[in-house]
């Protein structure tokens, strides 16, 4: 239960969020959802897939139906050899290393939704397959290659946190029990470190001395900076021990106290990455100063989508006190809107109509600017009001719905 002083400004926001999910249900691209209020019209997979979760906990009989339509329209366009396109109604659009763990964690949680054991299950088992072939030692880690995750402007080589857990989520929950128990195992062994691969040694994504994940990891190369995304889907998923998890949830806090002292960090919400990669690193891309600047987008910023998982990672950990702190912090941050995204949208998108007619008291943003806690991107983020649902759920039920079971096993 959450405390009473708090409950009836979250229940206010859930509204609101499940406002922006209806007003988001029907786009223009074959009346597919829309990834934000009115910037994003277009369907993108990843947001979408990742959405199931806050719209699976809301009960919403029409939002599941649109989900189900996103799921089938997908299967539909899926490639020749199991692949899972981009966006939702294009099947030329491909390439992406998470759409189609996305897409099995997804047909998961809405067959345990639904109680259709079998739905879409030709589409799944290509699926499977396809994955399969994305280890290229042809054991289980899966491998990428730069800029094909959800970080569409950041690096990420070779065996992915965030690609890995996701995999290791899936198979959980479709009951492929073996695999998923061989993938975990890889996970556990260290990253190579001394720049020498000895035979039959084999990387893995462990951190010597750090209770946290490598962010990736390819032969002997590796990053040790922080996914948050990532390591709290290592934690719902049973991946993380529950020492580990309660070990990194104390670490992420201490390093964002550090951060805030530094004034690098405004407001109490973790950034989806730290430390940030700077001009000077070793890490860094000349198209960073344009797009991904130190504490902006992936570099950094703070996104609410992925505070939803943190949340939701603390509730795993048994952090309750802890989750609902961080839930208020992230109602009150979803409340500011991006004032000047928001004009550019309406004079570009007919939809703005309604948006003319409403009182928008929360803006459901799509990142926030870490050493300013002000709100950036595209207003009304499918996956920002979607994973605020999950996460009130989560808190409110002390529960985390679809990796309960994973960490039992």
């Amino acid at each position: 239960m959450i405390n009473s002083q708090h409950s009836s400004e979250i229940n206010v926001a859930k509204k609101a969020a499940l406002e922006v999910l209806l007003h988001n249900m029907n786009g223009p691209f074959h009346g597919l959802p829309r990834t934000a209020g009115w910037g994003y019209p277009e369907p993108y997979t990843r947001d979408l897939l990742i959405s199931i979760l806050g719209i699976a906990v809301s009960g919403n009989e029409q939002l599941l139906d649109s989900i189900r339509k996103v799921l089938e329209t997908l299967a539909k366009h899926q490639s020749e050899r199991g692949h899972i396109s981009s966006l939702v109604h294009d099947s030329d659009d491909r390439g992406a290393s998470d759409t189609t763990p996305l897409f099995l964690l997804g047909v998961g949680i809405y067959r345990q939704v639904k109680n259709e054991s079998n739905f879409l299950n030709d589409a799944v088992q290509k699926a499977l397959v396809w994955m399969e072939y994305q280890s290229p030692s042809d054991l289980y880690l899966v491998a990428q290659q730069p800029t094909s995750d959800w970080r569409d402007e950041q690096w990420v080589l070779g065996y992915g946190l965030f690609v890995n857990t996701l995999t290791y989520s899936y198979l959980k929950i479709l009951n492929q029990s073996e695999r998923a128990e061989n993938l975990y195992h890889e996970m556990k062994q260290f990253t190579i470190t001394g720049g020498i691969m000895h035979y039959h040694v084999h990387e893995g994504l462990v951190l010597k001395h750090k209770p946290y994940y490598a962010f990736w990891s390819y032969k002997v190369y590796s990053s040790e900076r922080f996914d948050l995304l990532g390591n709290c889907l290592a934690i719902l998923s049973g991946i993380a021990s529950p020492r580990r998890a309660d070990e990194m949830v104390s670490w992420i806090e201490a390093e964002c106290e550090a951060m805030k002292n530094n004034e690098l960090l405004a407001i109490n919400l973790p950034p989806n990455f730290f430390p940030f990669i700077n001009p000077n690193d070793p890490d860094w891309y000349e198209r960073y100063a344009e797009y991904n600047n130190p504490g902006e987008y992936h570099n950094g910023g703070i996104w609410p989508f992925v505070c939803g998982f943190y949340i939701a990672a603390l509730v795993a950990a048994k952090r309750f006190e802890l989750a609902e702190q961080k839930l208020m912090i992230l109602t009150e941050c979803l409340k500011k809107t991006n004032t000047s995204e928001q004009s550019a949208a309406m004079n570009a998108d007919v939809s703005v109509n309604y948006m003319n007619d409403k009182n928008i008291n929360y803006g459901f943003n799509e990142w926030i600017k870490a050493q300013n806690g002000e709100p950036k991107g595209q207003n009304w983020q499918t996956w920002s009001a979607a994973m605020y649902l999950y996460a009130v759920k989560c808190v409110e039920e002390k529960t985390t719905p679809f990796f309960d079971e994973m960490r039992k096993e």
